[in-house]
């Protein structure tokens, strides 16, 4: 280390905050929580305005719409406390999210049929974070 005017030396060694979250976590812990944030309102608008979503008429996944917005409110939910612990550094975070995303990227592609450019914009952030969070480690 070089020294400082007046003989003082700067350590910098160890003063990195470690409650603050580094370049990764904040790039795909901010899409987590939008993601579950987009699953809560979906959920929600299921579960109090049934006539909201259009009824494919032959689905195999076809459920009543308080049924997919419970589904849609319980992952979403999990989708935010997982983003956070993501933004937080806590060491399952990355397992959590990487894991919730999956099962919502699953849910929503099971949506399709009832609100499909919904449906395909939330896939499509679910799948940025299951590539992100599986390619960049998160310290």
């Amino acid at each position: 280390m070089a020294d400082m005017p007046g003989g003082a030396r700067q350590d910098t060694a160890g003063t990195r905050n470690d409650t603050r979250p580094s370049g990764p976590a904040l790039f795909f812990g901010v899409p987590l929580v939008i993601s579950g944030v987009l699953s809560v309102l979906q959920g929600v608008t299921g579960i109090a305005r049934d006539a909201l979503y259009g009824v494919p008429r032959k689905y195999e996944y076809r459920f009543d719409l308080t049924t997919w917005g419970w589904i849609h409110l319980v992952v979403g939910v999990a989708l935010v406390i997982a983003g956070v612990a993501v933004l937080r550094a806590i060491s399952w975070g990355r397992r959590a999210g990487v894991g919730i995303a999956a099962i919502s990227l699953v849910t929503q592609f099971m949506f399709i049929p009832y609100y499909p450019l919904w449906s395909i914009s939330v896939m499509t952030l679910d799948m940025i974070i299951l590539w992100g969070l599986g390619r960049v480690a998160v310290t």
